[in-house]
């Protein structure tokens, strides 16, 4: 009996261990591989449990999950020589798992060096600015490139490849800003003219409808005399339009036929002239009218003699002066002589 019990626990620990290696669990994210004595049996355990032979069988499990790889940032010169740096994601999952096991030593590293040196080839075959605004388009050349040699060789097919950055010089970025401004300017420009042009045919619109009914531009002028107090201003500047004077022309009184024309100052009194050159033409004489004759003032004989006594005491001072200016003036003729003649005796002496 005591030999009985060890026994029992041998074969007990035994059967065990032989339960752990023939029962096998297998999730259903994943697939089963099992290899008998080194060599891969055909075909695949599913998800569930599962037994194999715990003598010569041996399982791995691969994972059948869709796995987002991040490659590292790969720096390259486009094909418009512009030195740019970019970083992309892969999505992959393995539709194969006896390939990606057997022809592939770990797969996950071979995707990563794979899709590091496929970015560098199309950072080189594309430009910037496909690199920039055309990314679907490399997203799809670049996810051609990596699972070309990936899924029929390796069992592993990439699902999708994202670029996520481009970096680009900061001189780069610079004229980049430059260009956007540029391109911003021409836009706000082309919008401005584009709406001076619709207002103008607006504008015309209105013109065309006042100069129809000149009320209407006597109205308009009002309105923006309204808005204008509006503003609460000391000063008011009013325009008044040509069309404005011609509205008040249009509906002032005109002269009715038969009353004759109203003419200008310089026409009245024409009649008058044409009688007075019709009598000059038939040349009749003129009638002069006489003049009346003027009358004497009384005492005018008196004042006439009062006047002449008074002028007759100048008279005389006058005459005075005159005689002693004309004595000086003989005078200074008869030194003249003297000195003439003393300068003809000293230059005979001379001679």
């Amino acid at each position: 009996m005591d030999v009985a019990i060890p026994i029992i626990i041998v074969f007990f620990v035994i059967a065990v261990i032989f339960a752990a290696r023939s029962f096998k669990i297998v999730q259903q994210y994943e697939q089963g591989i099992i290899y008998r004595w080194g060599r891969v049996l055909p075909g695949t355990r599913g998800p569930g449990l599962t037994i194999i032979s715990p003598i010569g069988d041996r399982m791995q499990k691969v994972n059948m999950q869709i796995v987002a790889m991040a490659v590292p940032a790969q720096e390259g010169i486009t094909r418009d020589n512009v030195s740019v740096r970019v970083d992309a994601v892969v999505y992959f999952r393995v539709v194969d798992p006896i390939k990606a096991t057997i022809n592939v030593q770990n797969y996950m590293f071979a995707i990563s060096q794979q899709a590091q040196t496929s970015l560098r080839s199309i950072i080189g075959q594309s430009e910037m600015d496909q690199l920039l605004a055309e990314r679907d388009t490399v997203n799809r050349e670049l996810r051609r490139i990596i699972d070309e040699p990936t899924e029929g060789p390796w069992g592993i097919r990439v699902e999708r490849v994202e670029i996520k950055d481009v970096s680009l010089p900061e001189g780069m970025k610079r004229s980049m800003s430059r260009q956007a401004e540029a391109e911003r300017e021409r836009r706000a420009r082309i919008i401005t003219a584009d709406g001076e042009y619709q207002a103008s045919k607006r504008l015309a619109a209105a013109a065309n409808v006042m100069a129809r009914d000149p009320a209407a531009l006597q109205l308009r002028l009002l309105q923006t005399v309204v808005e204008v107090a509006a503003e609460r201003n000391s000063t008011l500047v009013m325009p008044v339009p040509v069309e404005l004077l011609r509205f008040f022309d249009k509906f002032s009184p005109t002269t009715q036929p038969g009353q004759g024309d109203s003419g200008s100052l310089a026409d009245f009194g024409g009649d008058n002239v044409d009688k007075e050159e019709a009598e000059i033409e038939s040349g009749a004489p003129l009638s002069i009218p006489e003049v009346p004759d003027i009358p004497e003032l009384p005492g005018a004989d008196a004042g006439l003699e009062k006047v002449a006594a008074d002028a007759a005491p100048e008279a005389a001072t006058t005459a005075a002066d005159g005689a002693v200016t004309d004595g000086r003036t003989a005078q200074s003729a008869d030194n003249t002589g003297k000195l003439d003649a003393a300068e003809d005796r000293a230059a005979d002496t001379d001679a």
